[in-house]
């Protein structure tokens, strides 16, 4: 039982570390890279770079401010530095040691990640004339990135991205549907707006990541190995385990009380998500199953007043209403709609012959229960 235990525990923590485990300076650099990755996160979200702008001489604060492109570009370099130190390039490959590739791997793709950030003025200069240089650099970070997504994701994520770049370059073919096909692009054109600009690789998506995606998976990390994941599944199970299907229950009302205050279906995801998804796969339910609750409550909490996503602001400013309407119209459907993933898990409980946790209040008083 002990080796069981052993060996899924070993699973676990390849799953969480990228299935490397690489021994001293290397194993250094790493912890050292990621510690990097996320003050540089905390300091781009917080208010010290409009602080040193405002109070520092322009020659040094000039350093200190970063738009959205520049950020977008460190995190992505700090993202493909990270997949290829932590992530062999299989699971055969030696698990302590980095290969020489690997560094060649670690070395490029942080300049191609980079590229647009040390060359911002000169690439805005030639916008639409860019050099062939700037399409290698192009070329070799799509190739790097896809290789990073492989090793960190698997191959099938890899698959659909292929799948629509080669719909870029042969849109016009005549295995596409009439209704879906184009005249295609040249390389010149698709390395440009992938890589080049701010409508690819470096677009709303990875602003999103920047954002706010990498601010709550790092908030959840750090809430886990505190230990509030355990005792977050001890209160769900307190308060639903003796419910049929409790833990997806516990999932439902958990993303509705976050969406109050959130108003970000992302930020609901990574940070419920980390907690309940695992505690519905443990009481019967599917991986698909459990995803499926989670993101469903989740997105949800996007509409849940008082605090909503940008478009209830957006309707605000279009339609010409106070917030307060927005807010009344919106919290009826709401809470319907959380009702009725509270009774689609039940029934699917029920279809399922799920059996809740026997409570074990052992006679104490109501006061002792809270």
């Amino acid at each position: 039982m002990t080796k069981i235990q052993d060996d899924i525990s070993h699973e676990l923590d390849d799953l969480e570390h990228g299935g490397r485990h690489p021994a001293g300076p290397s194993g250094k650099l790493l912890i050292l890279l990621a510690l990097c990755w996320s003050l540089f996160q905390l300091y781009y979200a917080s208010p010290l770079p409009f602080i040193f702008a405002a109070t520092l001489p322009d020659s040094i604060s000039g350093f200190m401010l970063f738009n959205d492109t520049e950020a977008r570009a460190i995190h992505l370099g700090f993202a493909i530095a990270m997949a290829f130190m932590a992530y062999p390039l299989s699971p055969k490959a030696n698990q302590l040691k980095i290969p020489i590739y690997d560094w060649i791997f670690f070395g490029v793709g942080i300049y191609c990640a980079l590229y647009i950030f040390l060359n911002y003025g000169a690439l805005a200069m030639r916008v639409g004339a860019f050099t062939g240089f700037d399409l290698a650099v192009g070329l070799v970070g799509i190739c790097l990135l896809l290789e990073a997504a492989r090793r960190v994701l698997g191959l099938p994520m890899v698959c659909v991205a292929l799948f629509f770049l080669c719909y870029i370059f042969f849109g016009n073919s005549g295995w596409v549907p009439d209704d879906l096909r184009w005249k295609g692009a040249s390389l010149h054109k698709a390395m440009s707006h992938l890589w080049l600009t701010t409508e690819g690789v470096y677009g709303v998506a990875l602003g999103v990541s920047v954002s706010f995606v990498f601010l709550f998976v790092l908030f959840g990390a750090l809430l886990e190995k505190a230990g509030a994941g355990s005792y977050f599944i001890r209160v769900a199970f307190s308060l639903l385990g003796h419910l049929r299907g409790g833990p997806a229950k516990a999932a439902v009302i958990a993303s509705g009380l976050t969406g109050l205050i959130s108003g970000s279906s992302i930020a609901n995801v990574v940070t419920t998500g980390t907690f309940t998804v695992p505690l519905m796969r443990k009481v019967g339910f599917t991986r698909e199953e459990a995803g499926a609750v989670e993101v469903a409550s989740s997105v949800n909490g996007q509409i849940m007043p008082p605090v909503m996503g940008a478009a209830a602001f957006l309707m605000v400013e279009y339609v010409g209403i106070p917030y307060t309407e927005v807010i009344k119209h919106a919290f009826l459907p709401a809470l319907i709609s959380y009702i009725a993933l509270v009774y689609i898990v039940h029934l699917e409980a029920i279809k399922k012959g799920m059996e809740g946790t026997p409570k074990r209040d052992n006679g104490m008083t109501f006061l002792q229960k809270m």
